[in-house]
């Protein structure tokens, strides 16, 4: 297995509002977390970190006390997600300047040729299967719930102007429903977890052909393009290469 991770700031954030955690490779448990903060100054900053080394810890320390069947490890991500959120939370009242703070958080772990995954806000997942990208995830997003409702199509929805505003996000509120699901993971797929600085700036065609194109540092190609496009926001991306 090959992990590779890379976050920037972009072309015109005055910090990067992005966190992630990859385990080393001789950990125990295979866990993947991404959080894209956002609310005020450094509010996105603390709420991304906050989420995710939350996450992390609970996940860690209560991975060795569960059984590893599936049902188990969709309630221990859903139980760190709610975790998160609470701490999050009550984070956010403690200081005035961090009321509005909040944060999308993709969890992720692999176990026994499956990819479990908790999600909240409009950072994505994406498995690449035998030459096909499939988006994991559902953006919690206004312009996500139009597509459904079939207001718009998915190519009116990349230019839409309302297209970062979420329906649902981490620490916003004393509660939180994240979806948490499990999908096949087999040798030779990939999967793509990343923040939407990389999503508004390409579409998914040119995030596949890159990933194509650039077997060696993928995750440095990706960054570089959409910076190129821009680079309006900051910008993660986690590779897990299930060679």
């Amino acid at each position: 297995m090959r992990i590779l991770a890379k976050s920037d700031i972009g072309k015109a954030r005055d910090m990067n509002q992005d966190y992630y955690y990859v385990s080393p490779l001789e950990s125990d448990i295979k866990l993947y977390i991404l959080a894209d903060g956002m609310g005020g100054y450094k509010g996105g900053e603390i709420a991304s970190n906050l989420a995710v080394n939350c996450a992390k810890n609970y996940i860690c320390n209560n991975w060795p006390k569960i059984e590893k069947d599936k049902l188990e490890i969709m309630n221990l991500i859903n139980s760190a997600i709610e975790y998160a959120n609470m701490i999050v939370f009550e984070k956010s009242l403690e200081i005035e300047e961090l009321h509005d703070m909040g944060t999308t958080l993709e969890v992720v772990i692999l176990w026994n040729n499956k990819v479990f995954i908790g999600h909240v806000g409009d950072s994505r997942v994406y498995r690449i299967r035998k030459n096909v990208m499939r988006r994991l995830t559902t953006d919690h997003s206004y312009v996500e719930k139009l597509i459904k409702d079939g207001s718009i199509t998915k190519d009116e929805a990349y230019h839409h102007p309302n297209k970062n505003m979420l329906l649902k996000a981490l620490g916003c509120s004393n509660l939180v429903k994240p979806d948490v699901f499990y999908k096949g993971f087999l040798k030779g797929d990939i999967l793509l977890m990343c923040s939407d600085g990389l999503t508004n700036m390409l579409k998914e065609s040119e995030i596949y052909s890159i990933l194509l194109n650039n077997p060696d540092k993928p995750e440095v190609a990706l960054i570089n393009e959409a910076n190129k496009m821009g680079g309006i926001d900051n910008i993660t991306a986690i590779i897990v290469d299930n060679v």
